[in-house]
């Protein structure tokens, strides 16, 4: 929470600021309440401010497993026949049945923490960890969706809680899995994890709660219908890997991305995570329903799914650490662009015209993509918007130089390391010097459940 000093009005000064309306200079943002009370430009920098280099909106991520942090690199060992997402899924399977509350709330804030400091200020948290070991419902059903809650609240960073419906194993109600029984809801228990939810996330300032039918593998037509006519954001994993492709055309003669816009109201709420294999018709009906999609490049890469048809959307998108084998979210949006190159043997894929800047076309896009997707307030710094705000070092080798859209190239393209200086949620400073104010803590505690867990 904000102390009463920064919810009163304090002030920041950029040499470089990126508005509404575009690169400014020297630009004050006084902020109260945790929102942006007053933006001024062309102005002097005052003994009261805190000043900085560089300015932006910070990012929002629009699809996270915060506890799959945990486990980041350890399905890197060649199993016995072609590894694929499906192989990488036995390895989630094993480490979730090890997982109690507390090493869950430990791996989330770690994860969070990274998040921070690699410029996003919110999470799309897709949770699906609801139950106990055994299978059992939690005394409290909201007792994990209350670790992610403790976990935003430890770290700062601002939450949009995704429960996920899971209920099946594949296409056609298919029983599930053994593995997927912390999963695993019916309906009327799915509406009780969502009250219970929302009574965990209602302690924190401006968090949303939406929800995730899982996939099509996981739901039945019914089951979507019931679950997507609760109010809030609609996220579902769809067409990520071929063999979920093919799954669903030897089940409903149709293709994933196919079945969904003819058997559900997709529009503006909705969020199709990954969408990575889709035709050139799906793209554009996706884009004229008015979704996002949600794309993980640095994930959809480490499992091998595919790379996403960009060449034929033209709707929104944005971006997210999925499985949080790496976070980064300059990374992110430069895999997305490299994965573009690579395919078509070209460069600047993603910049749409003569003269555009990809690094800026890219921030552009995801940020205000996010934003829809999460159900939030996160366009670029403007009046009354949320303080969510991030500083870039003027003094990265990076940036050296540069004015304007070439800092934002410079950033996703040209620099490793701490480029990030500092970040501040709804006004509070959760990042200084590139590290999360209370990182030594964290990470200790990550480091004591992870020990544990793997031991």
């Amino acid at each position: 929470m904000a102390t009463d000093d920064q919810q009163r009005g304090q002030q920041l000064w950029f040499g470089q600021a990126w508005l509404a309306d575009g690169w400014a200079r020297d630009v004050r943002l006084t902020v109260g309440d945790g929102k942006l009370a007053r933006i001024e430009t062309g102005v002097a920098k005052s003994p009261s401010d805190e000043a900085h280099a560089i300015g932006l909106a910070g990012l929002p991520n629009l699809h996270s497993h915060a506890f799959q942090r945990g486990m980041a690199g350890l399905a890197e060992t060649r199993g016995p026949t072609g590894d694929s997402f499906w192989s990488w899924r036995e390895v989630m399977y094993r480490f979730v049945e090890r997982l109690d509350p507390d090493g869950f709330e430990a791996i989330a804030a770690m994860a969070y923490c990274e998040m921070l400091e690699s410029g996003f200020t919110r999470v799309g948290e897709f949770h699906y960890l609801h139950r106990d070991k055994d299978g059992a419902p939690f005394a409290d059903r909201g007792e994990m969706a209350a670790r992610i809650a403790s976990a935003c609240a430890t770290t700062g960073i601002g939450l949009t809680l995704l429960p996920v419906f899971y209920a099946h194993s594949g296409f056609g109600g298919q029983p599930p899995k053994p593995g997927q029984r912390r999963f695993i809801h019916a309906p009327d228990e799915y509406a009780m994890l969502l009250d219970a939810s929302r009574r965990a996330v209602a302690p924190l300032d401006d968090a949303v709660v939406g929800v995730a039918p899982h996939s099509l593998r996981a739901v039945t037509k019914d089951e979507l219908d019931v679950v997507t006519a609760h109010p809030g954001p609609v996220h579902i994993h769809v067409a990520e890997q071929i063999k979920e492709v093919e799954d669903c055309v030897a089940w409903s003669g149709l293709r994933p991305v196919e079945w969904l816009l003819r058997h559900a109201d997709v529009d503006a709420r909705w969020c199709l995570v990954h969408a990575t294999h889709m035709t050139k018709a799906e793209t554009r009906a996706v884009a004229s329903a008015g979704a996002v999609v949600g794309l993980c490049p640095i994930t959809e890469a480490n499992l091998g799914d595919g790379v996403f048809p960009a060449q034929w959307y033209d709707g929104a998108f944005g971006i997210g650490t999925d499985s949080n084998v790496l976070i980064d979210a300059a990374e992110e949006l430069r895999v997305l662009e490299y994965g573009q190159r690579l395919i078509h043997r070209a460069r600047n894929v993603m910049a749409p015209h003569e003269g555009a800047s990809t690094g800026a076309t890219l921030y552009r896009a995801a940020l205000a993509g996010g934003a829809q997707a999460l159900g939030a307030d996160a366009r670029a710094l403007h009046e009354g918007g949320a303080a969510d705000i991030v500083s870039l070092d003027a003094e990265h080798p990076a940036l050296t130089g540069r004015d304007g859209d070439a800092l934002l190239d410079g950033w996703i393209f040209a620099a490793r390391g701490a480029t990030v200086d500092g970040v501040w949620r709804r006004g509070r400073k959760v990042v200084a010097h590139g590290r999360h104010v209370a990182r030594d803590a964290i990470a200790a505690r990550y480091r004591k459940a992870l020990s544990l867990l793997l031991s």
